[in-house]
């Protein structure tokens, strides 16, 4: 798994105009840019919040990219309690951390 480049796409997305404007008209071709897994393109492409999550992903960078998605703050939060449920437990990150507790 390659959490950095995963979190880096989504912290580049929310600063970067250029990368913003790729992800509009592009979004493969600005995937291809970064190390990632089939899984990590797949739940970026669909967007899989609940797997992002479940992958590691830093709730900060998480949440900006759940609302470019359009999702609310209710099913954001939603959707990673689904991706829990789905994928099974945080595999990395901050969240994986606290053991077999995720807390959403």
């Amino acid at each position: 798994m390659s959490l950095y480049y995963l979190q880096k796409v989504m912290f580049e997305l929310n600063r970067d105009a250029h990368v913003r404007q790729r992800y509009d008209t592009d979004f493969d071709d600005l995937l291809s840019d970064y190390d990632l897994t089939g899984e990590e393109v797949g739940a970026l492409t669909e967007p899989d919040i609940g797997l992002l999550y479940v992958l590691g992903v830093n709730g900060q960078l998480l949440m900006h990219y759940a609302a470019l998605a359009g999702l609310e703050w209710e099913e954001y939060k939603q959707a990673m309690r689904d991706g829990i449920e789905k994928h099974g437990p945080v595999r990395a990150g901050l969240y994986a951390m606290v053991g077999d507790k995720n807390y959403v």
